[in-house]
């Protein structure tokens, strides 16, 4: 792969995974991106964030003129990259079979010319931890073994018919391949048991019935949605996206699959999403649940009771964790990678983790409030650890913190925090009456009552005629979206009206909506500009929907489709030029586009009976 080959743009890729980890396939036919063997492990493949240095799995049709096409196959997680030149045609399958285990990792590639004869060059360049080491090749019979220099000497197996050489540090072959032609990969760790006796039956089966039970897995898990009519191809490949970023062993579903990609070509906000946010996750059970899916919220509910077990107060709740509960998040940089088009530094970890974030308990009771109405009945145990984050919202909901955008300066009393204090207190009382379950109701209807007193009349602004960022400030933030999206007000009152006006004239470019000013806001202690946030964009489209204006919703609801990649895929920001920003995919935009989808097809069925 020579340096004077184009960088794949952060939009010119796919995700494929196995519900363990993910990668990333570009358009080109490259794995550029891979944590192995989970979320949240160091990456064998990089090169998204390095070229020479990250590593990659790439498969190249050796012609002048190649045009790369890729898709879905319907209704999966299982990508087709095509080659399509002059003198032939040939067809990429990547999946990864889904493991039970984490540590369980198969990769499947298939190759076949469909037309003409063409000469095929495939090179793999394994770097294990981030890029930091080589390997070393060993042969086990008819397969080979790379295995890391490092100290902790991470192993994959290579399966495949092919005779491959050394290349400096990488693996190559070439091979000429006729119409009809097909070639086999697998890429297997060192953990998964595969026939020591018959490594081709292994491939044919990775190749031919791992291929099988994937389809049939990923449509069996679709036909399971309830969402019907409008907008359901890219609703399911929302929802598909969720779910390949969801640990099937945990429950616990990542903000993103990637680390590193910048907010701003050359910038310095470059985070690591690889974990689970309580917001983040809270959000994408509330998709999952719309969409029928209460076994992944089941499961989700599970692990968070786990964490409610493992404290003895509600303030040890973190704003993140790894997928399996910990929280060994410690931010460090990774100095030997160049970063994205030059974007650095590239961090590993978050620091964010230990930030204090009132809002993250509203979010986190309002989904178990709707698992608890929608799909099954709460424990009278879980309940009981369920009260001590209400009751810490009472006590705390004055308290300054960093804000949902994770700012890493001056705490503040942000609006967001004051609105989703309001919810968790609301929707623990709902529960508390539904199941009538003791609580004491007197002081949170109370506590409730100030909160929404506190908003209503201290975060207005009748200078902007607006909800302003935080207390005192004289700033728009697209979080106020939230506002009647939790039902704090009426989408139709007067002074919701007006701050929607208000982030309409002073966020919202068409359709694309950034966070709010970052000039004259709450700073993150850094200097650069970023995008625009898709996230925001769908809910901006549903508070014009609940405001009753549908067709600009509507509009700018497939005006919005028009920036996914050639996939359906979105980061996390779009730059006013067009392109993709910030990890990928992102959680928070998929879930704000089923949100968006969901609201729009409701209220177009009630017009529609009406």
């Amino acid at each position: 792969m020579e340096n004077s080959k184009k960088h794949p743009l952060i939009e010119d890729y796919g995700l494929i995974g196995n519900l363990n980890t993910t990668a990333l396939v570009s358009k080109q036919g490259s794995i550029d991106f891979l944590s192995y063997t989970r979320f949240d492990s160091p990456t064998i493949f990089g090169a998204l964030l390095d070229r020479e240095k990250g590593g990659f799995f790439s498969i190249e049709v050796e012609c002048e003129q190649v045009n790369h096409k890729q898709l879905y196959l319907p209704d999966t997680a299982i990508l087709l990259t095509r080659y399509l030149t002059n003198v032939g045609i040939a067809e990429l399958t990547d999946f990864m079979p889904l493991e039970e285990e984490e540590n369980q990792f198969i990769l499947v590639r298939k190759l076949k010319v469909i037309k003409g004869n063409l000469n095929i060059r495939v090179e793999l360049r394994p770097r294990f931890e981030y890029g930091k080491y080589e390997f070393n090749l060993e042969q086990e019979d008819d397969h080979l073994v790379m295995r890391s220099k490092g100290p902790e000497a991470n192993t994959c197996h290579l399966l495949c018919n092919l005779d491959f050489k050394m290349e400096g540090a990488s693996l190559t072959t070439e091979i000429c391949l006729n119409a009809g032609d097909e070639i086999n990969f697998a890429l297997v760790s060192a953990n998964t048991e595969h026939s020591e006796s018959n490594k081709s039956k292994s491939l044919e089966y990775y190749a031919n019935q791992s291929f099988e039970n994937t389809i049939h897995f990923w449509r069996n898990w679709t036909n399971k949605s309830t969402y019907t009519g409008r907008w359901r191809d890219i609703v399911n490949r929302s929802a598909i996206t969720l779910k390949l970023l969801t640990s099937c062993r945990y429950g616990s579903p990542i903000a993103a699959a990637t680390l590193g990609l910048p907010e701003r070509i050359g910038a310095e906000r470059n985070w690591d999403y690889r974990y689970t946010w309580i917001r983040d996750a809270a959000f994408t059970m509330y998709s999952f649940l719309r969409l029928g899916y209460a076994d992944e919220a089941r499961k989700f509910i599970a692990w968070i009771q786990q964490r409610s077990l493992e404290i003895d107060t509600a303030e040890a709740l973190k704003l993140m964790y790894r997928i399996d509960g910990t929280i060994n998040l410690e931010e460090v940089t990774i100095p030997h990678l160049e970063g994205y088009q030059g974007s650095d530094p590239v961090r590993a970890g978050n620091d964010a983790f230990n930030q204090f974030q009132l809002d993250i308990f509203g979010e986190l009771i309002d989904t178990i409030y709707l698992y608890n109405k929608n799909a099954e009945p709460i424990s009278y145990d879980f309940w009981l650890s369920l009260i001590k984050f209400i009751d810490y919202v009472c006590q705390h909901w004055k308290r300054k913190g960093h804000g949902m955008w994770e700012v890493r300066d001056e705490k503040r009393e942000f609006l967001i925090s004051k609105v989703m204090s309001w919810v968790a207190l609301d929707r623990g009382i709902r529960i508390a009456e539904n199941r009538a379950f003791p609580a004491p109701l007197e002081r949170w209807r109370q506590t409730r009552d100030d909160i929404f007193n506190d908003v209503f009349n201290n975060f207005w602004n009748p200078e902007l005629g607006a909800f302003v960022q935080y207390r005192g400030a004289t700033t728009l933030d697209a979080s106020a979206l939230l506002i009647p999206l939790v039902r704090m007000l009426s989408p139709k009152e007067p002074r919701w009206i007006s701050t929607l006006r208000a982030i309409e004239k002073e966020l919202v470019t068409d359709s694309l909506v950034y966070r709010y000013k970052l000039s004259n806001g709450a700073s993150d202690g850094l200097s650069d500009d970023e995008g625009t946030f898709s996230m925001c964009s769908f809910w901006y489209i549903e508070c014009l929907a609940k405001s009753g204006q549908l067709e600009k919703a509507i509009l700018c609801f497939e005006k919005m489709l028009g920036y996914a990649n050639h996939l359906g895929l979105y980061s996390e920001q779009i730059s006013l030029n067009g392109e993709q920003l910030g990890n990928f995919p992102q959680a928070f935009t998929h879930l704000g586009l089923i949100s968006a989808a969901y609201q729009l097809r409701l209220l177009l069925t009630q017009d529609n009976m009406s």
